[in-house]
Order: C-alpha cells, then sequence, then structure tokens
C-alpha cells in the first residue's frame, strides 16, 4: 500500500513562506531571489567568463547562459500533514524520489535516511512514529552542508549553465506499507548462460517466529526454479543472500538485451516460511554480457560494437530538472536515437529510474558519473571521501538490474595527487567487486589526457593520451591544421597507447562544433529559465541592421560546416581499428559556459528548423555500418586519378558478402543518385565482412581527364539493395595557371596608381598578403567554426566560417554551396578584413555571436568612382593547391567581363580603414 504525498505543502525559503506543490522546486514555486553571477562557473579558472561579462555594467543581462527566474542556495523546508491512516501491522517508510541534500522530521523528532544521495531516492522508516495527524517536514539544502560543495555544484547534477543547483524534490513522494520481513532488493548479474543474483531481506525486530525458511525463484529462462534454504538471524535487520551460476535455460540467447533490442525478463523471488509464501517481489531485469575482447574492443554478447556516445548534460530549460517520467525519456531517448546514438553518457550526473527504464525498453546504453568535476583536488577531502562512496554504492545497489546501464566514472575531468589517484583506484575496486557486470574508469578525461591510460580502469575515455590529440576539434585541432582528407585516424597515437593499456579506447567529447544562435528560440521559453543571452545577441543583431532572414543564412551555413566537422570526426574514429567508438560533444546545444550552441538539437531538444539538423542526415554516418573511401584530398585536376581503398566499417548484428559499387557522379543538389548517364560506375569484387569487422574491400581507381572545366562531383559507394552508402565531395579544376588580364590593375597595396585607376572608372583587385602585417585590420580566420564557445576558450579567434553568394556570376567557375566546404580550405583558414560596417560581401567571414564583428574575404565595391574587388586570402601564396588557383581564375574571368558591376559602394577612406 501506497499514500501518495504529492500535491499542496507548506515551503519556507528565503524568509517566505507560501504555499507550494511537490514535486517541484522553489523556482517552479516562484521562491527566490534576482539571479546573478554571482561566483565563476568554470571549476578550475575562475576568471575564465570575464571575456563574456565585459559589458555587465552597462547591461546587467547574463550574458553566459540562461538566466533564472529565481535562484535560492539554502536549507529549504517542505510541511504537510499526514492525513490518512496506516495500517498499524505494517513498517512504515517516506520515499522522496530525487531531492538534494534531503532531512526528515516526523512530529519533531530527526529521522535518519535508510538510504539516499543527490541521485538515488531518499528512504526513510518512519514505523512506529508516523500516524494519521502527523507532521511530516523535510529540510532540503542545496548548499551542500557537510558535503563536497564545490565538487557537486560544478557538476551537471546542479550547475547552474545546464540543470540549474534547484532545491526541492522532483520525483515521487510517498509513504509504503511494507511487510515485517520483506525483500529489500534483488539485483540480478547476468554473465554469460549463468545469474548471480543478491537477495537483501529486511526484517523488523522480533519478526521471525518460523525456523524453517526458504527462498524460491523463477524466471522463464532460468533452468529450473530455484529453492535455497534461509537462515535469517532474528538480531539482524537484514541478511543478504548470494545465489551464484544459476544456470539460464537453453533458448536464453534468443532474448538477449542488446543495441537496440530492448528485450527484457521478468524474476519472481518469493520467501517462505514453513512452506509458506510470506511476501514475494519481481524484478525486470536483461540478458547481456557487457565487456572487452583480447584486442581491447568493447563487446556486447561477445560482439565488437562502434560505441556511438552523445554527452547529455541536463539541459532542461522549462524546468531546471531532468523529468522523472519514463515517458519523457522515452522521447528522449527516441530523438538521441534519431540521430545515430546507442550510448548516452550522463556528464556528471546520474538520471533517474525512468530514463533507465526508457533505455531498456529501447536498446539504448547508458553512461552515469558520480555528481563530480574537481579538476583541482579531487577525492582529497574526508566530505569527498565518504559522500562519493555512498553515492557509487547507491548508484550500483539502486539500478543493478538496468541492463541499459553498462558503464560508469567516478566524474568529469578529474585531477588531482597521488593520494587522490590512490582513493580513485580504491572506489574502483570496491565498484568491481560490487558488480563485475559493468566496466568502471576513474573518470572522463582524467587529467585532461596529459597522464594518460589509468591501468585500474576498465576503459579509457580522453580528448588526448599525453599530448596527442584523439579528436580532430580544439582550438588549434587537427581539422584545421591538417589539408582535408579521408584518410585521418588516430592509429599511430593508439599503438604507443597500446604499450601501456589493453582495454577499450573512445574518444571524449568529440566535436564542439558551435552553431551559431536562433534567436527565434526565444519565444519558446515559457519556464523557469529565460535566454538573456540569446537576447542579447538578438539586440546586438538588429543594432547592426542584420535582417532575420540574413541571420537565418548564417545560422545554416554555420550548421552545414558543424555536420562537416562532426561528419569527419566519426569517420576518423571508425577507420581507426584499435578505437571501441566515440562520445560526442554534442546534439544538444550547452546553453552555458558562455554559450556553447553546438547541437543540431536546441536546448529544448527539438531538431532546429534547419535542413542541416535533419537526424537522417546525421545517422547516414553516425552509424553501426559504413563505407570509407581513403580519399587523400578532396580536389583534383583534370587528368588526375581517383585511387583510393575502400574500407567497410561492419559493426551492426550482421554478415555481409556483397560487391562494393560505386559511381562518380555530377553533383546536383538534392540526393546523389548512381542511375545518371554521366556517372562513371564500376563494382569491386566480393568481401566477406563479418560483424563487429573493419575490412578493406577494394580498391576504386577512376581517371578524371574527361573533365575540363571546373566541377562538384560526387563520388558514390554503396552495397546494392541495402541501405548502405555513403557519398563523398569531390572537385575537379583545369590545370591551369591564372593570368591577371590587362584589363585589371592587381595590387598588394591600396597605392597611388590604384586611386587613379579608380578615379578613372578603372578595375583594381586590391590583394595583398594574407599576414597581419599586410592586414592589421583584420582577424585570422579558420577552417571550422568557433571550438565550444569563446566564453569558455578567449584565446580563439572566434570566426565561424564563411557564407558564400553561391549564385553570384563570379563562381561560375569556381562551383561552391552557400558554406564552406572542403574545397575552401586553403582560403578558409586565411585571414579576414573587419569591414567598417556589415554589408553583404561575395564571401563573408561569420564572427562569433560574442563579438559580431563585420567580417569578409572577398568583397567587391564601387569606389572613387571605379570598381573594386578586394581579398583578403593571399591568394598568389597559395598556388600550390588547384582550388586556389580556380578561385582567382575565376575572379580575374568575372572581373574582366561585363558582370562585374558591384552594388555596394565604399570610400577610399572605407578601403584604406579597412587595411590599417
Amino acid at each position: 500500500m501506497r499514500y501518495d504525498l504529492t500535491g499542496n505543502w507548506t515551503i519556507t525559503a528565503n524568509q517566505v513562506q507560501k504555499q507550494g506543490q511537490l514535486p517541484g522546486t522553489l523556482d517552479t514555486n516562484g521562491i527566490g531571489n534576482n539571479d546573478k553571477v554571482a561566483k565563476p562557473w568554470h571549476p578550475d579558472i575562475e576568471d575564465r567568463n570575464k571575456h563574456m561579462e565585459k559589458d555587465a555594467e552597462t547591461d546587467p543581462r547574463i550574458n553566459s547562459r540562461f538566466t533564472r527566474l529565481y535562484t535560492y542556495e539554502g536549507e529549504a523546508t517542505f510541511q504537510r500533514n499526514f492525513d490518512e491512516e496506516p495500517s498499524s501491522d505494517k513498517r512504515l517508510f517516506i520515499v522522496a524520489e530525487r531531492a538534494r541534500a534531503l532531512c526528515l522530521n516526523v512530529d519533531g523528532a530527526d529521522i535518519p535516511s535508510a538510504s539516499g544521495c543527490l541521485s538515488t531516492p531518499y528512504v526513510f522508516e518512519v514505523t512506529g512514529i508516523l500516524h494519521k495527524g502527523s507532521t511530516i517536514t523535510f529540510t532540503c539544502d542545496n548548499s551542500y552542508q557537510g558535503l563536497p560543495y564545490k565538487d557537486i555544484v560544478f557538476s551537471s547534477a546542479a550547475t547552474d549553465e545546464t540543470q540549474t543547483n534547484w532545491n526541492g524534490i522532483i520525483g515521487g513522494i510517498y509513504v509504503e506499507e511494507r511487510d515485517n520481513i520483506f525483500l529489500s532488493d534483488i539485483m540480478v548479474y547476468p554473465h554469460g548462460n549463468k545469474l548471480d543474483v543478491r537477495i537483501v531481506i529486511d526484517v523488523a525486530e522480533n519478526a521471525v517466529n518460523a525456523s524453517n525458511m526458504s527462498l524460491v525463484l523463477s524466471c522463464p529462462y532460468l533452468a529450473d526454479t530455484i529453492e535455497s534454504a534461509v537462515d535469517i538471524d532474528p538480531s539482524d535487520d537484514c541478511t543478504v543472500i548470494e545465489l551464484t551460476d544459476l544456470e539460464l535455460s537453453d533458448n536464453y540467447g534468443d532474448h538477449l538485451w542488446d543495441e537496440g533490442k530492448g528485450n527484457l525478463c521478468d524474476l519472481t523471488v518469493s520467501l517462505l516460511a514453513d512452506a509458506k509464501e510470506i511476501t514475494r517481489k519481481n524484478v525486470r531485469f536483461g540478458i547481456r554480457d557487457f565487456s572487452y575482447d583480447s584486442e581491447g574492443r568493447l563487446t556486447i554478447n561477445g560482439r565488437r560494437f562502434f560505441l556511438r556516445g552523445e554527452a547529455n548534460c541536463a539541459v532542461f530549460p522549462e524546468t531546471g530538472f531532468p523529468p522523472m517520467d519514463k515517458e519523457s525519456w522515452t522521447k528522449i531517448l527516441k530523438t538521441y536515437a534519431t540521430y545515430g546514438v546507442n550510448c548516452m553518457r550522463f556528464h556528471s550526473w546520474c538520471p533517474p529510474e525512468a530514463a533507465f527504464s526508457a533505455a531498456d525498453e529501447l536498446g539504448m546504453m547508458m553512461q552515469p558519473e558520480l555528481s563530480h568535476w574537481n579538476p583541482r583536488d579531487a577525492f582529497k577531502s574526508s566530505e569527498s571521501k565518504e559522500y562519493y562512496q555512498t553515492e557509487l554504492l547507491e548508484i550500483l545497489w539502486t539500478y543493478a538490474n538496468h541492463p541499459s546501464f553498462v558503464m560508469l566514472s567516478l566524474g568529469n575531468e578529474l585531477i588531482t595527487d597521488e593520494e587522490g589517484v590512490a582513493y580513485m583506484h580504491e572506489l574502483l575496486s570496491i565498484a568491481k567487486r560490487t558488480d563485475n557486470t559493468r566496466l568502471f574508469a576513474w573518470g572522463s578525461n582524467n587529467f585532461y589526457g596529459a597522464n594518460g591510460v589509468d591501468k585500474e580502469s576498465d576503459f579509457y575515455t580522453s580528448a588526448r593520451f599525453k599530448d596527442k590529440h584523439i579528436r580532430l576539434s580544439g582550438v588549434k585541432g587537427l581539422f584545421n591544421t591538417t589539408y582535408p582528407n579521408a584518410k585521418n585516424n588516430f592509429s599511430k597515437i593508439m599503438k604507443n597507447l597500446r604499450k601501456d593499456y589493453d582495454k577499450p579506447v573512445f574518444g571524449f567529447e568529440v566535436g564542439q562544433y558551435e552553431v551559431s544562435p536562433d534567436t527565434s528560440e526565444i519565444d519558446e521559453f515559457k519556464g523557469v529559465t529565460k535566454p538573456d543571452n540569446y537576447s542579447i545577441v538578438k539586440d546586438k543583431l538588429k543594432a547592426l541592421g542584420i535582417s532575420d532572414k540574413e541571420w537565418k543564412k548564417r545560422i545554416a551555413a554555420t550548421g552545414e560546416l558543424a555536420l562537416i566537422g562532426y561528419r569527419e570526426e566519426v569517420e576518423a574514429v571508425m577507420r581507426t581499428p584499435e578505437m571501441s567508438g566515440l562520445s560526442l560533444l554534442g546534439l544538444q546545444d550547452f546553453p552555458g559556459q558562455g554559450t556553447a550552441l553546438v547541437g543540431m538539437l536546441n536546448s529544448h531538444l527539438e531538431a532546429k528548423t534547419f535542413p542541416f539538423a535533419e537526424p537522417s542526415r546525421f545517422n547516414s554516418f553516425f552509424t553501426s555500418k559504413a563505407l570509407l573511401v581513403l580519399l587523400d584530398r578532396y580536389t583534383y585536376v583534370t587528368g588526375d586519378v581517383i585511387k583510393a581503398d575502400v574500407l567497410f566499417a561492419n559493426y551492426s548484428q550482421d554478415d555481409f558478402f556483397l560487391p562494393v559499387k560505386y559511381a562518380l557522379c555530377e553533383h546536383s543538389d538534392g540526393a546523389a543518385t548512381t542511375s545518371a548517364a554521366a556517372c562513371k560506375s564500376g563494382d569491386l569484387s566480393e568481401v566477406y565482412c563479418p560483424a563487429g569487422t573493419l575490412n578493406n574491400v577494394g580498391t576504386i581507381e577512376i581517371p578524371l581527364n574527361d573533365y575540363t572545366s571546373p566541377k562538384r562531383l560526387d563520388l558514390i559507394v554503396y552495397y546494392e539493395n541495402t541501405d548502405i552508402r555513403n557519398t563523398y565531395p569531390v572537385w575537379v579544376y583545369p590545370d591551369d595557371k591564372p593570368i591577371c588580364p590587362d584589363s585589371i590593375y592587381e595590387t598588394e597595396v591600396l597605392d597611388e596608381k590604384a586611386i587613379k585607376i579608380l578615379e578613372g572608372g578603372g578595375k583594381v583587385f586590391l590583394a595583398p598578403h594574407s599576414t597581419q602585417e599586410s592586414i592589421p585590420h583584420s582577424a585570422k580566420a579558420q577552417f571550422s567554426t568557433d571550438f565550444w564557445s569563446v566564453g569558455t576558450f578567449p584565446n580563439q579567434e572566434g570566426t565561424m566560417g564563411q557564407l558564400i553568394q553561391k549564385d553570384h556570376p563570379l563562381f561560375n567557375d569556381f562551383p561552391t554551396e552557400e558554406f564552406t566546404n572542403y574545397q575552401w580550405w586553403p582560403m578558409a583558414s586565411q585571414r579576414a578584413f573587419i569591414l567598417p560596417k556589415y554589408m553583404d560581401t561575395l564571401v563573408t567571414e561569420m564572427d562569433s555571436y560574442a563579438t559580431l564583428r563585420p567580417m569578409s574575404q572577398l568583397l567587391e565595391v564601387k569606389c572613387n568612382g571605379g570598381k573594386l574587388m578586394a581579398s583578403s586570402m593571399g591568394l598568389w601564396d597559395l598556388q600550390e593547391y588547384p582550388e586556389a588557383r580556380a578561385l582567382l581564375h575565376s575572379i580575374y574571368r568575372y572581373m574582366d567581363s561585363n558582370a562585374f558591376n558591384p552594388a555596394a559602394e565604399m570610400t577610399i577612406d572605407d578601403v584604406e580603414g579597412m587595411l590599417s
């Protein structure tokens, strides 16, 4: 029997007392103070967000994260009377599913908690104390007195950057009647064709009056019904029974829980006294083995798979806390699954029971973490050691029966000394002794990877191995410093790593490619937070005269470029046979830490309203099976030959034995097709590709001597009559050396001759070297968008890629999309003019939301009576690249034509100001 305690409570906090609702928080009940940036939000660099707060004196709005409508840290009380008449012959327990540090008082008596922490339900026994008319008082403390405060409030479990440091009770609240002897916990641990079962029998004082007691276990997939005698000591309040190696029936293999397969089983345990049942309990679990093989690759049920993870940082802007119902979590996890995700990493927090239950049914793997982010002195204080050991064990016991729960780490980016590391290892040892069906690690990206692997950990997930990056993104990452190709992998780094470590390795927080903010999302906020950081951007756009239509073009262009980056990150890991996969950051926008809008999904977990965010586009490469063409470059010249090996990464649950087909076709804006007459096509030989393998399936060889004009082509590889296909962009240019026509005066500086030519109505091509010395008033651009946010990493320039007037006649001889693609890499990596004002240009360099400088890499204007084309890309210094030669040739050809007729205007002073 349960008595529901949800509903009206008297809430006292912040010198306010009012009637409010539980489940809920002070925020949802309208109690608290105005929100201000009162403390640093990044745990290792306390002044890192000064870049974002530089205009706080003139604009008090918070521009580095969402603003809470109400905020309060400290104790809050929640009080009500109990109006039911409980059974006199039952034991009584009060359960509060999820809260902050929680205490209970009933009729003036403090009640110790039997269990509970920030990540699991609090349980209090009130037998003999609670009765009809009793006053129940919860005291909830989100200042975490006696707990590791900083470690907790920097974690996703409590940071105002995402979930918010709410105060309240957000899950179920009820009084539960239980028998004097009851089965409090049943934990099922499958391994191979056997089960281990741990049963905890809770016994009230003097409740045992039978000498012949036994347990009976039944399950459709047990080979036999199990009966085991039980010896209960009346003086103990609980008895733990360990039943090991219970044999499964022969058909258990047809019902394994697996990636995308939510097969679940029921186990019923009955406690008998003198052959009469006195209590029973049913639990649901899944039969699966999660481990790794002899080559250090993650396996599920003995099969290698490719971990396609996503980091969830607890962003729930309407409530400020996670949902507690299975329906909501089913929707959330299904959304992630449409993008290809098969494993959810919960960044420094643990989701509730409902999330694991939804994941169980969907076949989604889960990796929770302790509520811990401390890159200073992790596990040094006694409070930290005591609390995190409690939280670790509570998580392992509470969520033990969820097959979706496959891994756990001790927190995010932990740094400490030898003493702290020793305690990490002690916790790992405790975890492994408690539960040998899951994998455990000392943390995610501990020491930022600088210390390398930890041999005590079951897996290694990091951005680096010592001084080498195992992802392409970063402020100066490989994606921006390596000429584009489809051969990048991390095998060389893994070879060195494998000298010290033979366990699974997967990438950490891969991606982080910023997308410009969509200010139209502001209207979606109806709950406890408001996006002042978006409103500040919206006000800046209005002041700069940037229309909604123009800004949406920029959002689309940054999103397309971010998508290119995410795809290359994924394929680079797929090309690395020693790695088990990667975990993204991220598919969802992160509203804090300077406003890191890196997602295909907005903060409300809705797909952004742009083509780049369509799930099918992401899922086309974030998948269990992919054909990978090892192109050494994306740009070619007439007469070259595309020659490249093709790999098939098959991490599905099926074997394949099919010939790969390929086609090189004219590009169209629609879906690439292999049926066009202009395609060059062929077949490779059949190669057997069993599940869990990466195989070379042949070499394609395609001559390009037929292409005598600039072309964008699509190289398509596919298995016929399947959904397995991949498309690579390829550009082919004539191998011509550009020659400046006599009608154009080309100059590196705005000299007197250039001014006179303009005065005479002539044409000038202003093309300085792309250096800070030549263009002092400029910004250093990069190929990709901003990394994460300039609020977190203020030392980056903050450029966001190019917005290109693709239909302009200049690009008739230089095929391009509206956004930066691989053929722009040499030019996109150069400098950009900073303009005197916003204006439409041929190649606009987009800027971060934080500064929104007007910038361009290529523009045309009327100036001083003449026509001026200006390039900041230093094209003559890039003539080793066929794409740079082709662009320069296209500029010359356009300027030499009658089509060269700029609409915008600049004065000589404007141009000189742009250069100086």
